[in-house]
């Protein structure tokens, strides 16, 4: 006689894991993480450490001290949070504040709702937003690119977007530098090329799908066309190629299905264009994430895929 086994879902099963998949990640962010610290020398290390650092003691504390489940930093998610976070900072930050930042992002953005799978909103942008609105003097003075690993500390400037901001030719800036890196900024969003390979690394690999990304861009043209502005320069300068392949793209965070996704980019391009162009920030890549990432589960309720079949109509109607 046969027996009949009765097990739990999940009952589809794939090679596939989380460490494997922010194992993915971590490759995928190495150009962009080299060229920082190229370019920004020891002190985007330190930042790049501490950060990490932060975030993997802050979920092994929690875990074990706070709610008494087993060890999850094996999983690499919060080394992946930890080296996002540092790349959205400046690599002047001081130590503290950084420290800070890792807790927030770690403690607060994803533990406090039950750890990865159940955040709501990002955690690396939950740390970098709340670092600017606490510490805006530390989070705006942008380090000046001094390649070679030298120390980039000595000298400030304005970001490219800072610089449009207040009227500057948008014809005098040279795109090849930018594309290359070579321009103020946060750590990871000064090597536009970097972010592209690792983006397509990803792609390939199946970790993303090219939805987000692609309808952040149209949304973003969609504001610079209505505003007379070179949408090229707008991709390339920013964090906006550093949010849309890597801050947008999070699968806890992000819709379920494509047409989910194309709604969740096009809004996310157009909140982003909006904030730069009239709002009292040069940059809204990261306010624009958070803000659709709480209107995800509305997005996911409503943009359902069709049933596998038709309706059946009842006996007898």
């Amino acid at each position: 006689m046969t027996q009949l086994v009765f097990s739990p879902s999940p009952h589809v099963h794939t090679p596939r894991t989380t460490r494997g998949v922010m194992l993915n990640v971590l490759l995928a962010l190495l150009p962009a993480t080299a060229c920082a610290l190229w370019y920004f020398g020891l002190p985007a290390l330190e930042v790049l450490l501490l950060s990490v650092g932060t975030c993997v003691f802050t979920e092994w504390f929690v875990t074990k001290y706070m709610l008494g489940r087993p060890n999850t930093i094996g999983d690499f998610s919060a080394i992946v949070t930890g080296v996002l976070l540092a790349l959205c900072l400046p690599s002047s930050l001081p130590w503290w504040a950084t420290v800070a930042g890792g807790m927030v992002s770690i403690g607060i953005a994803k533990m406090a709702f039950g750890g990865l799978g159940c955040n709501i909103f990002n955690p690396a942008l939950v740390g970098r937003v709340f670092l600017l609105i606490s510490f805006p003097v530390a989070m705006t003075s942008w380090p000046l690119p001094d390649p070679g690993f030298g120390d980039a500390d000595g000298v400030t400037g304005p970001t490219v977007l800072e610089l449009l901001k207040h009227g500057a030719d948008s014809e005098s800036f040279l795109r090849g530098e930018m594309l290359v890196g070579y321009m103020g900024g946060s750590m990871g969003e000064v090597f536009s090329l970097g972010l592209l390979a690792g983006f397509l690394y990803l792609w390939v690999m199946r970790i993303v799908k090219i939805h987000i990304p692609l309808a952040m861009i149209l949304g973003l043209a969609v504001v610079d066309v209505f505003a007379g502005f070179p949408i090229g320069l707008d991709i390339i300068s920013g964090g906006f190629l550093l949010g849309a392949f890597f801050m947008a793209t999070d699968y806890v965070s992000s819709p379920m299905t494509a047409r989910g996704m194309w709604v969740y980019g096009i809004l996310i391009g157009i909140i982003t264009a909006v904030i730069r162009r009239w709002g009292a920030y040069p940059e809204g890549v990261s306010f624009a994430i958070l803000l659709m990432n709480g209107a995800t589960p509305l997005i996911n309720r409503y943009m359902r895929p069709r049933r596998f079949s038709p309706k059946r109509k009842e006996v007898g109607a």
